[in-house]
């Protein structure tokens, strides 16, 4: 059986925990990564509801979207709602890991996801990181230039755009003079100054990714000390980023993509501002709190953008200088944009490891309900 350090690798390599927002505290939360595994329950947040499905089905671990523990806990213990459900998940031998914001601001993450879920197609970022991206650059002798070359790119170095191993070479010449305690490649310890043939790489690297690079930099490099820079890059990457843009495969009236997007997300209503007699075609989204990206889809040309957790005076945000709406701006709830993640992540490791069965939770993890009517039962 697999451990769950082996189902986590592939997820991280798919959205590193380097790609998460400063606040997030993303990964194995609660449990040891070293144990076998042959069940998993994936929701959205990790409730007891959730963690008394786990003990009911006999799954060893949970892998929820929302982490349990943001913050430091000073205890754990049967006080406070994190620090019980934490107690409980360890008493039950039961792990808990979190993909959260690193799955937003992969390409293919959340709001793919979403975007996916409303039907839109030709769908890219809505919004690229600034300043993530670094410069690597060393120096290889000719011998092993190929090599090294070789393990940058296996190890991620060199990505732009839909290009894989981009790098850039020059001929030079480098020099040093071994130390006594030296164990020189080329050369004898406190022997003479060397002058060697190298070649000058250089390729980008993103900055999650940073230490893993160096590591494949180390492992291939015939030097005992590897000489390397490492610069940083000013301007987007869209190798992650945050939102996601895309056109709808014919021309929607207002009300039937508002009664589109209540459907498919079953929302059980929506606020929105905008032109009701406006017509919607192309959409950007983001999946959970996304209101810091209206005037980037106003700018991406969206007709529409769906988010979640919009403040009232952001709904202005939307408005022309002389209030007339130039997108609609939809609040679809937060748990109904991102809820498409459990299924995103239970067909990803289905995939990859057949031999584990990996179940999505049966309960509406969101302890928000929508009110419509004085005749609405209050049970559901």
């Amino acid at each position: 059986m697999p451990t769950i350090r082996d189902i986590t690798q592939p997820l991280e390599a798919w959205a590193p925990p380097g790609s998460a927002q400063d606040y997030d505290n993303v990964g194995l939360q609660v449990g040891d990564a070293g144990r076998d595994i042959d069940r998993a329950l994936i929701a959205l947040d990790c409730t007891p509801q959730v963690l008394d499905e786990a003990l009911e089905i006999g799954a060893q671990l949970i892998i929820s979207h929302h982490p349990l523990i943001f913050r430091r806990l000073s205890s754990v213990t049967a006080d406070g709602f994190v620090s019980n459900l934490a107690l409980r998940l360890a008493e039950s031998k039961i792990a808990l890991y979190s993909i959260h914001t690193n799955l937003d601001a992969t390409p293919g993450g959340v709001s793919f996801a979403l975007a996916e879920q409303l039907g839109l197609t030709g769908i890219d970022l809505l919004d690229g990181f600034d300043e993530s991206m670094l410069k690597l650059v060393t120096f290889v002798p000719d011998d092993t230039f190929e090599d090294v070359r070789s393990a940058l790119a296996e190890a991620g170095a060199g990505r732009i755009g839909d290009y894989d191993a981009c790098a850039f070479a020059s001929d030079g010449t480098g020099y040093f003079q071994p130390g006594d305690a030296a164990d020189p490649h080329i050369g004898t310890a406190g022997g003479d100054l060397q002058s060697v043939a190298e070649r000058r790489i250089e390729a980008q690297v993103e900055r999650w990714n940073l230490r893993r690079v160096l590591s494949a930099l180390h492992d291939a490099h015939p030097y005992e000390e590897v000489a390397y820079d490492v610069y940083p890059l000013q301007g987007k990457t869209l190798q992650a980023g945050l939102g996601a843009v895309g056109t709808l495969d014919h021309p929607l009236a207002m009300p039937d993509f508002l009664a589109r997007v209540q459907s498919r997300l079953d929302a059980g209503s929506l606020r929105w501002a905008g032109d009701p007699d406006a017509t919607v075609e192309r959409v950007a989204v983001c999946g959970g709190a996304g209101s810091d990206f209206i005037r980037t889809a106003r700018g991406a040309g969206a007709d529409a953008y769906v988010t979640s957790d919009i403040t009232y005076h952001q709904f202005f945000d939307v408005l022309d200088n002389d209030g007339t709406p130039k997108m609609a701006v939809i609040d679809a709830g937060h748990y109904e944009t991102e809820a498409i993640t459990e299924q995103l992540l239970r067909d990803y490791l289905a995939e990859r490891f057949p031999d584990v069965s990996f179940e999505r939770t049966r309960h509406r993890t969101s302890p928000m309900r929508t009110f419509t009517g004085a005749e609405q039962s209050l049970s559901t």
